[in-house]
């Protein structure tokens, strides 16, 4: 166990060191869009997902100088793409997609999320978010032109936005799985993260609970399609103390747990075993099963001190685009491995 604990935090330094390596100057780190898993044949892209995600990945190893450079830099970033009213695009304004493609709620909800954590400052955008709901109370993926009154100017100057570029932003809806009344089950547990459980974010949670007790985990988000990801997004919510998605923790861990392979792996390698250690981690589950995915994430760190790139997210149930990096997964290995390691301390201090 001793040994472990101290290649646990050797291999932390390498990742640490491979993202402050790989980080871009303006504090963005790099995707890539593929068209299958493994993305071995892949361009880089820029986006700004990435940042949010590895920026919070990163929130256990903050007591790190290193990384309190890497969160600062990477928090500049998000604050310099923020939109009209506190949202954010998929895209960075580099990228020759941002004007067609409008702003959604799971980018805003992210990088709102990790500049709350790094008290960094950005404009009140509760209002904004909330006032994109449907009549049902669930949360809209995208910020788009529809038949509804909502009285906020910024509302519609946002969604107003498309009429910039009305032809791009036609082939936008006609070429992409994207449409303008998409509810995705990941968005909403994103949009709860960040509200935390109120009246108005209520209804997300028996959305959530059913489509675990109906195993729909596989196919509730347009956008993440792998069990994995949708686990670990769902388990930050009773992590943190939504205790109304309790319910589900049992049933998650479990499932994670199926997937156990003979090397220790979970699902189909790294990416999954990262997500599945922090999922067990998030439900309280401690046995020499978390001891053993440990070791195969340890197996697999490359000389870089990073770990091989695997798709994240995707462009539709389709799967034509598929996005990740090896920063991206880099981000999740460091988040494993850094609740992994104050686990085992936590133990010792009771020793």
């Amino acid at each position: 166990m001793q040994e472990l604990q101290i290649l646990t935090e050797q291999a932390i330094l390498k990742g640490v060191d491979f993202l402050e390596d790989h980080q871009f100057p303006n504090g963005e780190f790099c995707c890539y869009i593929g068209d299958e898993d493994e993305m071995k044949m892949c361009i880089a892209q820029s986006n700004i997902f990435p940042g949010s995600l590895i920026a919070y990945a990163l929130l256990p190893l903050k007591h790190l100088p290193v990384i309190t450079e890497i969160l600062d830099k990477a928090a500049a970033f998000l604050q310099y793409q923020m939109m009209r009213g506190g949202v954010w695009n998929n895209f960075s304004i580099l990228n020759p997609l941002f004007p067609v493609c409008p702003p959604d709620v799971d980018n805003t909800v992210c990088a709102s999320k990790v500049l709350q954590a790094l008290n960094k400052s950005y404009p009140a955008n509760e209002e904004l978010i909330l006032a994109n709901r449907s009549k049902s109370g669930l949360f809209y993926t995208w910020y788009a032109l529809r038949p509804i009154f909502v009285p906020l100017k910024d509302f519609w100057l946002l969604c107003l936005r498309a009429l910039k570029h009305p032809v791009g932003s036609f082939f936008f809806w006609k070429k992409t799985e994207a449409s303008r009344y998409d509810i995705d089950a990941v968005v909403n547990a994103n949009a709860l993260f960040y509200f935390g459980y109120t009246a108005e974010t209520a209804p997300i949670v028996p959305y959530l609970l059913n489509i675990i007790a109906t195993e729909k985990e596989g196919d509730c988000d347009l956008w993440y399609r792998n069990p994995f990801t949708v686990y670990y997004f769902f388990s930050r919510l009773y992590k943190t103390g939504i205790k109304e998605m309790e319910p589900a923790k049992l049933t998650i861990t479990n499932r994670v747990l199926l997937t156990v392979n003979a090397d220790g792996s979970f699902g189909t390698g790294v990416l999954d075993t990262a997500l599945g250690i922090i999922v067990l981690l998030n439900g309280d589950y401690d046995s020499p099963i978390l001891e053993q995915a440990v070791e195969f994430l340890l197996s697999r760190q490359k000389k870089s001190g990073g770990w091989p790139r695997w798709a994240v997210y995707y462009g539709g149930p389709k799967k034509h685009l598929c996005y990740g990096s090896e920063e991206l997964t880099t981000g999740f290995c460091l988040e494993a491995l850094a609740l992994y390691s104050i686990l085992n301390q936590k133990k010792n201090e009771r020793l």
